[in-house]
């Protein structure tokens, strides 16, 4: 890290706190720059000079959708980069990092959910910070896939940094279960494994999400602390969205549904495929995280009775599963379109 320089001193004159956003253009990242703007924060979103779902946003496009914001292009994952086009031997308040892989494969992972978190950390602590935010995942508490490691790896480090933290595990967001509206808009059927009821969650709106993570900025109770965090309402199960769906569009349940165990078959095939051809192991990986998102809910774990716990994992915000989709159905998914995390 020789390319970094000692931290730069505070600017003078400006009572406004600078916050330093990465992974601006993500699903998240958008509404927490926006936030964070609405609240009178200095902010500089680093991104991609092409981001969005298939590279597809141009700097004009992604200057627009982070207005307010200052926004510099570059590549998170070069160290070298990130410190000459974003940072810039400025003083920093605050990091708050909304990175994600996009698909949660194996190189992946270690590539954007550790080391390009970690790189962030590295250029803010280079820049003075005092304070870092961290956008998680409540699937992280029961790591079985490579993504889920990342990230806890990095967690552990960032904990140990010196830096004021927080670190936020949201439930699932609307747009990982919004991947079958206009399939059954459509006239097809909603599909689930084994009865429908095999998992739960307690979605969050991504307004809702990025008002949680500017208020970690804010509240001492937020900060040096691990937070899962779900949306207002009780849990909902596959089933569930599937009936409230069917409901809202004024027709009787059509279901398909689906023997998780054809997981078991696939993975230990792609397994052993990938002994002989390497690239295997990535769809083995994906294979394993279907199964992982079809079989463990996203809820609080109990370790010691070994189960999820509905009442342990805490609501926020004003925003219901039931509102999204009224308005995914009247308006459409522009902007939550999944890319490579779709599933169906």
């Amino acid at each position: 890290m020789s390319s970094s320089s000692a931290p730069a001193e505070p600017r003078t004159g400006s009572l406004k706190k600078r916050v330093f956003v990465v992974g601006a253009t993500g699903y998240i990242g958008k509404f927490v720059v926006r936030e964070l703007v609405a609240r009178g924060y200095e902010v500089v979103s680093f991104a991609r000079p092409r981001s969005g779902v298939n590279a597809s946003t141009t700097e004009e496009q992604t200057r627009r959708e982070l207005k307010g914001s200052e926004v510099r292009f570059g590549d998170v994952s070069d160290m070298a980069s990130l410190l000459k086009h974003g940072i810039r031997s400025e003083h920093f308040d605050a990091v708050v990092s909304c990175l994600t892989s996009r698909n949660g494969g194996i190189e992946d992972s270690w590539n954007i959910d550790y080391q390009a978190t970690r790189n962030s950390l590295d250029a803010g602590l280079s820049a003075g910070i005092s304070q870092f935010v961290l956008l998680s995942a409540i699937c992280v508490q029961k790591p079985m896939l490579e993504f889920q490691r990342a990230k806890l790896k990095f967690e552990k480090e960032l904990r140990e940094s010196g830096v004021t933290w927080s670190i936020v595990r949201p439930t699932a967001f609307f747009k990982s279960i919004a991947g079958q509206i206009e399939k059954v808009k459509n006239g097809k059927p909603y599909v689930m494994f084994g009865d429908g009821r095999l998992t739960a969650c307690k979605p969050i709106s991504e307004g809702d999400l990025a008002r949680f993570i500017a208020d970690c900025l804010e509240d001492p109770e937020k900060q040096n602390k691990i937070l899962p965090i779900g949306g207002p309402g009780e849990p909902v199960t596959n089933l569930d969205q599937a009936l409230m769906l069917f409901e809202l569009l004024g027709r009787e349940p059509k279901l398909k549904k689906m023997p998780i165990q054809i997981f078991d078959v696939i993975i230990p095939v792609l397994t052993l495929l990938s002994k002989i051809v390497p690239s295997f192991a990535e769809k083995a990986e994906f294979a394993r995280i279907g199964k992982y998102y079809c079989s463990e809910s996203m809820l609080v774990w109990d370790p010691v009775n070994q189960r999820y716990d509905a009442d342990a994992t805490p609501s926020y915000g004003t925003e219901t599963l039931r509102d999204f989709y009224q308005r995914a159905l009247k308006k459409g998914l522009e902007g939550q379109e999944l890319g490579a995390h779709s599933m169906f």
